[in-house]
């Protein structure tokens, strides 16, 4: 009897975790990037968590699928254990903490009722950011829940989603062919040479302006003048002269 009393005492429910039934799903608005191959969009847990946990805070929980079901809620956020940085090592990490307040219910007019997971890149490296929403590692799949922590503790968490998983970037080569028979990569090519020829036609238009410029100003050719010799001529009947002759 006393083995079972202990266990007991150590089940979730006896340290007052309770079990809400709702389950997080990805957005069903039409939306860009719904899921991509890092991040995927969930609607927030609007009129989800009640009065009992006011004063705690709301954190997304994102696990490997295969190891949900191992997931420890007595690990605190940001404590190496569920910490961004050494995911998927340790098969969860908590992110996106924040009071109930935030979540009200119904939601005010203009509120943005989503949450984009994996949409912070600076702190991904960064061990003083423990709950960075920093990029996921691969296509997955991942469950998530959310889970209401305050100083004692986990008070309540959600059930897990289904399994989601990222899309997989596909290498150049392997992108689908468009239409006309054209791959995205043979477009890119056509498109780099066309711009190369535009700065060689350029270059080659102004070399032309600039050999035309120099034929213009050395073109007028001066030729040079006969060279005029003066011959001392004397005519005979100077000399005829009696005067001359003295």
């Amino acid at each position: 009897m006393l083995p079972l009393l202990l266990l007991l005492a150590t089940a979730p429910g006896a340290r007052g975790l309770s079990d809400i039934d709702y389950v997080p799903t990805l957005t069903n608005r039409t939306l860009g990037g719904r899921t991509t191959a890092s991040t995927f969009v969930l609607e927030q847990p609007r009129c989800v968590f009640g009065d009992a946990q006011r004063g705690a805070q709301i954190w997304l929980v994102v696990a490997l699928a295969a190891a949900a079901d191992r997931f420890d809620a007595g690990a605190a956020p940001g404590t190496p254990q569920l910490a961004f940085q050494t995911f998927p090592s340790n098969t969860a990490y908590a992110t996106l903490g924040t009071a109930l307040a935030n979540y009200p219910c119904p939601p005010r007019p203009g509120d943005i009722t989503v949450l984009r997971v994996g949409s912070e890149t600076a702190c991904r490296d960064d061990p003083e950011r423990p709950s960075c929403n920093g990029p996921l590692p691969g296509p997955g799949p991942y469950r998530v829940k959310f889970v209401a922590w305050n100083q004692s503790g986990p008070q309540a968490e959600t059930q897990w989603s289904e399994p989601i998983t990222l899309k997989i970037a596909q290498q150049a080569d392997n992108l689908p062919v468009m239409a006309g028979g054209r791959s995205t990569g043979m477009i890119v090519l056509t498109s780099l040479l066309s711009i190369l020829f535009a700065i060689l036609l350029a270059c080659l238009v102004a070399l032309l302006a600039t050999w035309s410029s120099d034929s213009c100003g050395s073109g007028v050719i001066f030729s040079k003048p006969d060279t005029v010799t003066v011959k001392r001529y004397n005519t005979h009947h100077v000399y005829d002269q009696p005067a001359a002759r003295l």
